[in-house]
């Protein structure tokens, strides 16, 4: 977790001395205007955790952007309002400030995991340096500290001649769909950026980033078997029934793929019986069956992660190979969804992480280095892999308890994750990586 405040005072005033001897003019200037307007980054924090905005809350999600809208422009940058009605969600915010230089690409989301009605609501302050609120550290923090980074460029004189476009999704909770449509923006964004920063909170804790995180698809598997009185099962004229070929189907799953590296398979829902009924969208349903009848359908739905396309493409194959490999008198079928791609680790990630690596240590917050990718969940900066060389996430606010109502932000961590966003920025503008 993060430092607690006597740590980060003491941090900051370690920090403070050590730049004071060896960090050039602007960095310096980036760090004491972050100390300086802190307070104003925890006041816009405290606002924006404040407005709902739970991804089905369209408004909501909407009046979260009108709150960062008019703060970028005041830094130069020309905003857009991308309205999300072509895939029933509520937009994405997109701020340009385009220039000749190296393209920088920040990405955050404005939605949440909590809806209107969900009684998790307010921001609340703790007696140990620490808030609770919904959406405190996914992402609404990260979003506080892409603008602080850039008013603290600014203030340094830098900005003016960066080439940056930030993205603020408005969906990345639940992504609308089609989904090639909902990511359009974001992937308009990326065109001839160099780097892509993600304000996710990450692993949550400070002395880690994100260099790689698995992909993850849904799948649903839909099994029928021919009905009959239950003393007739297995005989040759009848089968084994749907729930039996969905049982061999998700077993031989686990015989072939379980323990390959950075691929998890999981079934997280399944319904058999002589009926079934299944909203996929609401993940639930129900079924019916006696037990002196064989099963005549069955409905399973999961997930699936992998670290690269290749990896995907092979276990999607061996799973339909298995679909296909039926008990006598069922059929089968699995349906693969539209998913988040993977970002698989590169030279490129690990050279952005090495410049914010040295930034860190410059400020003497100690290193940071790449957590597994099994431990990172999807997220929208893998919309970008391949088309951006150098990309960098889960360097948000940090915290715990994320998409829970204990979700709770470490205060300390706000002006010592934005320094170091703001100075890595600031170098990678010049090229020094």
């Amino acid at each position: 977790m993060g430092h607690r405040p006597a740590a980060a005072f003491a941090l900051a005033v370690v920090s403070a001395a050590f730049l004071a001897q060896t960090s050039p003019s602007p960095e310096r200037a980036i760090a004491a205007f972050i100390d300086a307007h802190n307070a104003d980054a925890l006041s816009l924090l405290e606002r924006v955790v404040n407005i709902n905005s739970g991804t089905h809350n369209l408004a909501g999600v909407k009046q979260v952007g009108d709150v960062f809208m008019p703060r970028f422009e005041r830094l130069g940058f020309k905003t857009n309002w991308v309205d999300g009605s072509g895939w029933r969600r509520a937009g994405h915010l997109v701020a340009e400030h385009p220039r000749s230089g190296r393209k920088i690409l920040l990405i955050g989301h404005l939605d949440t995991v909590f809806e209107p009605d969900s009684p998790f609501q307010k921001f609340q302050r703790l007696d140990n340096g620490m808030a609770r609120g919904p959406g405190i550290i996914d992402m609404k923090g990260g979003d506080v500290i892409i603008l602080s980074a850039l008013e603290a460029l600014q203030a340094a004189g830098v900005l003016d001649a960066m080439n940056i476009t930030v993205v603020m999704t408005g969906d990345e909770e639940e992504p609308g769909r089609p989904l090639a449509k909902a990511r359009e923006a974001l992937v308009a964004a990326a065109k001839g950026a160099e780097v892509a920063i993600g304000f996710e909170d990450g692993p949550a804790d400070p002395k880690y980033a994100v260099t790689a995180r698995r992909g993850t698809t849904a799948w649903e598997l839909r099994v029928t078997g021919t009905p009959a009185h239950s003393s007739q099962v297995f005989r040759p004229d009848v089968g084994f029934g749907a729930i039996y070929e969905a049982a061999r189907i998700l077993n031989t799953f686990r015989e072939k793929l379980a323990g390959e590296e950075h691929l998890t398979f999981n079934p997280g829902a399944i319904l058999g019986g002589t009926a079934v009924d299944f909203d996929a969208a609401q993940a639930r349903g129900t079924a019916f069956g006696k037990t002196n009848v064989i099963a005549e359908r069955a409905v399973v739905t999961g997930d699936l992660r992998t670290l690269s396309s290749q990896q995907l493409a092979h276990a999607q194959q061996t799973m339909q190979a298995i679909v296909k490999a039926g008990l006598a008198h069922t059929e089968a079928t699995l349906t693969f969804d539209e998913g988040y791609p993977p970002l698989a680790p590169t030279d490129g990630n690990a050279a952005l992480l090495a410049v914010y690596d040295r930034a860190s240590r410059d400020f003497g917050f100690g290193a940071v280095t790449a957590v597994s990718p099994d431990k990172a969940g999807a997220a929208d900066v893998s919309f970008v892999a391949g088309a951006v060389k150098m990309i960098l996430d889960g360097v948000g606010l940090m915290g715990h308890d994320d998409h829970t109502p204990s979700e709770t932000a470490d205060l300390s961590t706000l002006p010592s994750q934005t320094k170091r966003a703001a100075v890595t920025i600031h170098r990678v503008a010049r090229g020094n990586q």
